[in-house]
């Protein structure tokens, strides 16, 4: 079998899989799993350009992968003392200060007046209404709550504060994913294609930004996933 046409773009899937083949031997064992495993789901994004459920579903276990924590956890506000929470902005915060040439920041601003937008400004994924909608504790006066984090997300931005940005980007994306993992949607359903639409796009710009940055840093403190391989 012929190997995959390599693109000219540095972020293609199948470039950023050259670029780890030649870097790989000098990688920790903990980087060379999250590169490999998150590179396996972004590649295989790459085969699902018209389903977008799939897509989605596929570039968020990829940035699960490179993000290695538990993740349920950390967007769920579980954990001791909020720590899964902290290691989840600690990992924006470690990304945006491995980012010299601002490629996130830039990434975010060439896409916050569609995208980002559009998903800041639709409550169908913000968890508190959806809490109000089922009558549970957290969900009440979501509306001002909504207006807050809106508020907050632009005040980000405009100070080009990139890990604030990310975390309520990720907040709402946590939403979306658990509506279509947890059977919450139909499969290609009209009601929802605004926000998987939306939100396959920004993964699919993110997420290969994220994976460069991680192997142009090797040297950084990457803990082990939380699966790592085990020989039998």
């Amino acid at each position: 079998m012929s190997a995959m046409p390599v693109s000219e773009n540095p972020l293609d899937p199948e470039t950023l899989k050259q670029k780890q083949r030649e870097l790989r031997d000098g990688f920790p064992l903990p980087l060379t799993l999250r590169v490999h495993r998150a590179l396996s789901w972004l590649r295989r994004a790459e085969n699902e350009k018209n389903d977008l459920d799939v897509r989605f579903i596929l570039l968020w276990i990829g940035f699960n992968a490179a993000y290695a924590g538990d993740l349920d956890r950390a967007l769920d506000g579980e954990g001791k003392a909020g720590s899964e929470r902290e290691r989840f902005d600690k990992f924006f915060a470690t990304l945006v200060e491995m980012d010299r040439d601002n490629r996130i920041y830039n990434a975010i601003w060439e896409r916050f007046s569609q995208e980002i937008r559009l998903l800041l400004d639709n409550k169908f994924v913000f968890a508190p209404f959806w809490r109000h909608q089922a009558g549970e504790f957290g969900g009440a006066g979501w509306e001002v709550s909504f207006e807050s984090a809106r508020a907050a997300a632009n005040r980000a931005v405009a100070q080009r504060n990139t890990p604030i940005v990310l975390s309520i980007l990720f907040d709402r994306l946590y939403v979306l994913r658990n509506q279509l993992v947890h059977g919450g949607a139909t499969w290609d359903s009209s009601a929802n294609r605004n926000q998987v639409r939306d939100g396959a796009s920004l993964l699919g710009c993110l997420l290969p930004v994220f994976i460069d940055l991680m192997m142009d840093n090797p040297d950084a403190e990457w803990a082990m996933p939380m699966y790592p391989v085990v020989e039998e």
